[in-house]
This record gives C-alpha cells, sequence and structure tokens, in this order.
C-alpha cells in the first residue's frame, strides 16, 4: 500500500526538519574526526544507520525488496549521495573548518539549476532565477576566492574534494527528482543505505587499514546521533521531499543547512562567526525566501 503523497506545504515543511538535522549533524560529523579517520567514521555511521533503518522497517511490517524499475533509484542515492558525497564530505573537511565546508558543499544549485531545466525540463522562472542568485551569492561571500591561499595544497585539495561532492549530490537530486517511482522512498531507504554500507566499509578497509575505533561514551553518543538523525530520518525525508517539490526547490531549500551549521558550528566548535558569514546567511535566508517556496498557480476568473 503505498503512502500518500505530500501536499507542497508538507514538503516544505519536512525540507526545513532536513535543514535542522542537517544543520546540527554537520558539526557533529567535524567533531568525531578528532577521533576517527573520515572514510571508517563514515562507513561506521552508514553501517549504524542501516541498522536503525533495518528496525524501523521490521517494526512497520515495511522490509519489501525493491522491485527492478527501482534498483536505478537505490544505486543513484546510496553511491552518489550517501557514498561519494559522503567520503568526498568528510575527506575534504579535515583540511576545511566546518563552517566552511558546509558551505562548500551545498553549492548543488549551481549544478542543479542548469541541469533541471536540461534534463528535467523543469521551469527556470523569474523567481527561482532570483532566489538562486541571491543565494549563490551568498555562497560567493563566504567563501571569498580572492582571499584564498591557493598555495595551500592540503587546504586546496581539501576545497576541491568537498566541491566535487557537491556535484554527486546534485546528480543524485536529479535523478531522484526525474525517477519514476514503483516503491515508496522508505521502503527503499534501507537498500540504499545498505548499498552504502557495503561500498563504505570495502573503501575504509582499502584505503585505511582496519578501523582504530574509540569507544568512548562521546564518540558512541556522536556518532548515533549522526546516523539516527542524518541517515536514518533527513535522508527519508529527503527522499520524500525530492520526490514531492521540483530539483530546484528542493536544492534552494537545502541553501538553509550551511546557515544553520555555521551557527551550530560557531557555537559547538568555537569557529568564528564573522560579519560576513552573518551577511551571507541573510542573502541565502533571502534566497530560499524568494526562490524556494512553490509557485503559486493563477486564479481563474
Amino acid at each position: 500500500m503505498r503512502e500518500s503523497s505530500l501536499s507542497s506545504r508538507q514538503a516544505v515543511v519536512l525540507l526545513g526538519v532536513v535543514v535542522l538535522i542537517w544543520g546540527t549533524t554537520w558539526p557533529v560529523n567535524k567533531a568525531i574526526l578528532h577521533y576517527m579517520s573520515p572514510i571508517w567514521s563514515t562507513a561506521i555511521r552508514s553501517c549504524i544507520g542501516t541498522v536503525v533503518l533495518l528496525i524501523l522497517c521490521l517494526a512497520r511490517g515495511r522490509l519489501v525488496l525493491p522491485q527492478r524499475g527501482d534498483l536505478p533509484v537505490v544505486f543513484s542515492v546510496g553511491l552518489l549521495h550517501m557514498t561519494a558525497y559522503s567520503i568526498l564530505g568528510n575527506v575534504g573537511m579535515q583540511h576545511v573548518a566546518a563552517g566552511r565546508s558546509v558551505v562548500l558543499a551545498y553549492t548543488t544549485p549551481m549544478w542543479v539549476a542548469p541541469c533541471a531545466r536540461l534534463f528535467l525540463g523543469e521551469a527556470f522562472t523569474l523567481r527561482r532565477a532570483i532566489g538562486t542568485v541571491f543565494g549563490l551569492f551568498g555562497l560567493v561571500l563566504i567563501f571569498n576566492p580572492l582571499a584564498f591561499d591557493w598555495s595551500n595544497h592540503d587546504s586546496v585539495l581539501g576545497n576541491g574534494l568537498i566541491l566535487l561532492g557537491a556535484m554527486f549530490w546534485a546528480a543524485s537530486i536529479l535523478y531522484v527528482r526525474g525517477h519514476r517511482w514503483i516503491g515508496e522512498p522508505f521502503d527503499l531507504l534501507v537498500w540504499q543505505a545498505l548499498t552504502a554500507s557495503c561500498v563504505l566499509v570495502p573503501c575504509a578497509w582499502l584505503f585505511e587499514g582496519p578501523p582504530q575505533l574509540d569507544l568512548s561514551a562521546q564518540v558512541i553518543g556522536l556518532q548515533l546521533y549522526s546516523a539516527t538523525f542524518g541517515i536514518a530520518i533527513a535522508y527519508w525525508a529527503i527522499n520524500k521531499v525530492n520526490h514531492s517539490l521540483p530539483a530546484m526547490t528542493t536544492s534552494l531549500g537545502l541553501l538553509g543547512v550551511p546557515v544553520f551549521g555555521i551557527v551550530c558550528s560557531s557555537l559547538a566548535l568555537g569557529e568564528t562567526l564573522e560579519f560576513s558569514l552573518v551577511a551571507s546567511m541573510a542573502l541565502i535566508i533571502m534566497g530560499i525566501a524568494i526562490g524556494a517556496l512553490p509557485e503559486k498557480r493563477a486564479v481563474r476568473t
């Protein structure tokens, strides 16, 4: 039995929940890197998230194999978003501050905007164009390439990997939006997470060797929070949102994550909250307000 589809307003509210969750998990993931290597951190988080999703599926009686027509969306989310984006983001974050890295990771509208028009035929309205300009100008203000130290190779590599991860995520958003769904997002999510886990664990072992686990209560708590909320709940929610809203609306709405992530990073990690960051957040919020909300339909007379 299919779950009831979301209205545009419900989808926007759910998108807001994702923004709050991912905004808090970003500094959490940065904190975990002080105790664990980046790929193993991602792999363990993915495995925990998969177990949580499996328990939820069993509790709801919703553990079903994906149908053949849904396998592409299982692999696109599992490999492009949960695997490639997560690895590149975590490795890059070793060399980039959490506030800056979350901004770079959410440059997805740069890639989604033209591709949604090109491949999905979504209208690039004036309202969305203005919202995109505001949002991207806010991102540019945070990440000022003119003031960047291009001689720092580790920093260049870190920033480049995070930007590459954003491109993989954009590809996932586009495919999810264009996919003809057979099953429900929640039913497929456990298989997407399992796909990612099956790839992440061998990659971690290959590139980082056997895991060096820190079993302190603090690290376990951080991983459980990141896995349960950042994966199990947030990925289910974003799949529902991608299924219900245009790709451009979703990508613009997700610009709220760097806003909230910067604030959380400043409070939790002591990163400086400079005036440029505050001004950038204001521009991003304006961009979301202008471009991310559903278009009003003309009233017939």
